[in-house]
């Protein structure tokens, strides 16, 4: 036999080849899409509900479209089982274009949150497929290549959703916004067929799916975000420990299940819930940013591209901080790290509350920057010592690949229930955007440094 030619890691080079740039790129235009409509839709918003209303619903348009992210991205191997990888991300495509043209055709904000829900459950089929079609359309070889492709897409987003949706909405134009988007779904789909296999080699094997978990978490963020558009202090109570009570039972049924949302090992004696609980926290916290345009735009007067790049403060605060933080390997620092993770957020949201003013000037704007970007550092520095201690925190060997990918299920319900939440506290103080922007980043801090606690816990051996 002769030594094989192939190299076990594959090149930048290779990857973006003619032979592979098709592939490449529709798995990370996938995720691209997903992210960009992020931001894309943060700095569109004040714009769109000044034209068509609905500010009592502002935090909804986040919470439907993670809500149908999250039981979309359950779906994820049924669908690949299916259909294939070139049917399953055809699907997610039609899916998520489809919810983009509602979306850029809505008069209401009624009908827009239809369209946020439907392109939430296209972008969680895509956002998944960007990762569980790697090892199919790409060989050994380039899977470590393909995987840091699609997860730079992320950063890709943070800063074109905001530079798109922010141009369109200084002109009025944020139909148009939407529109791009639509363009650029039908760009990825026109490539699917040369790009993607029909079917895998290996057997995709179809995961059953926990209805009654789903139905009790999809119940419970439904319940919080209600409570946000309700005119009654006392009718907000209710329907905020109503969704606390419907997470405490889904907790319950998801325990008993022989196949739940979150792994066995989440319910045992190992530290794996602390791990959760803490990404949950800073999850939670990074919700903020939905409303920072609005907050940009009402108090300091920023113009609508400037208030969009104020909202991704903190997710380049959370690269800037994630990237020098993965090289710390020693356990005292890697716990140091993890503690000091919420502490930061904490410090950051603070910072940011403490110097808001209406008419705010340039020179509080920066604080403003300053401490966004300190709360993103938190989560950054946090967030793969978080990784790595859902995969090494399990009780039973093989359930580190399924603790590792329910992180990103419980991101995404963490940031339903935080978008929820965010919009319960804004719509409180809704006579006055200035109490509504204090209500939202103190309350969020004092609950990173709950997460303090978490942290220390999940770091215990």
């Amino acid at each position: 036999m002769h030594p094989s030619t192939e190299p076990t890691t594959g090149t930048w080079r290779q990857l973006l080849s003619a032979r592979y740039l098709g592939t490449a790129t529709v798995l990370a235009g996938g995720v691209a899409l997903y992210a960009t409509n992020v931001y894309l839709t943060t700095s569109l918003l004040p714009t769109t509900i000044d034209q068509i209303g609905g500010q009592r619903y502002y935090a909804w348009t986040a919470t439907v479209f993670l809500i149908a992210s999250v039981i979309s991205s359950m779906l994820v191997s049924n669908v690949l089982a299916a259909r294939g990888p070139r049917g399953a991300y055809l699907i997610g495509l039609t899916i998520f274009a489809l919810g983009t043209v509602v979306c850029a055709l809505s008069p209401t904000m009624e009908l827009l949150l239809v369209g946020r829900t439907i392109q939430g459950a296209g972008g969680g089929l895509l956002a998944g497929l960007g990762y569980a079609v790697i090892n199919a359309a790409l060989p050994q070889h380039l899977w470590t290549r393909g995987a840091a492709l699609v997860s730079a897409m992320w950063g890709v987003g943070t800063f074109a959703g905001p530079a798109i949706g922010g141009i369109f909405a200084q002109f009025g134009a944020w139909r148009m916004a939407f529109g791009v988007l639509v363009v650029a779904a039908l760009a990825v789909a026109a490539l699917v067929p040369k790009a993607l296999p029909v079917r895998t080699t290996e057997t995709t094997e179809a995961s059953p799916v926990p209805i009654l978990s789903l139905t009790l978490l999809t119940t419970a963020a439904l319940a919080v975000s209600a409570a946000g558009v309700m005119s009654n202090l006392t009718t907000t109570a209710v329907m905020v420990s109503a969704g606390v009570l419907l997470l405490v039972a889904f907790v319950a049924a998801d325990r008993h299940a022989p196949h739940g949302v979150l792994p066995p090992s989440t319910f045992s004696a190992s530290s794996l819930k602390w791990v959760y609980l803490t990404i949950v926290v800073l999850a939670v916290a990074s919700t903020v940013e939905t409303f920072i345009p609005l907050f940009g735009q009402r108090l300091a007067g920023l113009a609508p591209l400037a208030a969009g790049f104020l909202g991704a403060a903190l997710a380049l605060g959370w690269t800037l901080g994630e990237i020098p933080s993965a090289s710390a390997t020693a356990p005292h620092i890697v716990r140091r790290i993890v503690i000091g993770g919420p502490i930061l957020v904490a410090a950051g949201l603070c910072t940011m509350g403490t110097f808001l003013t209406d008419r705010a000037g340039a020179g509080l704007v920066t604080l403003w920057v300053v401490g966004l970007i300190i709360a993103g550092v938190g989560i950054g520095i946090a967030w793969p010592h978080l990784a790595v201690g859902a995969m090494t925190s399990v009780t039973e060997p093989g359930e580190g690949a399924r603790a590792s990918a329910a992180i990103n299920t419980v991101q995404l319900i963490a940031n339903a229930f935080g978008a929820a939440l965010a919009g319960v506290l804004v719509n409180l103080g809704e006579s006055s955007t200035l109490r509504s922007a204090q209500l939202l980043l103190f309350t969020f801090a004092a609950v990173a440094l709950v997460g303090v606690a978490a942290a220390a816990r999940s770091q215990r051996t």
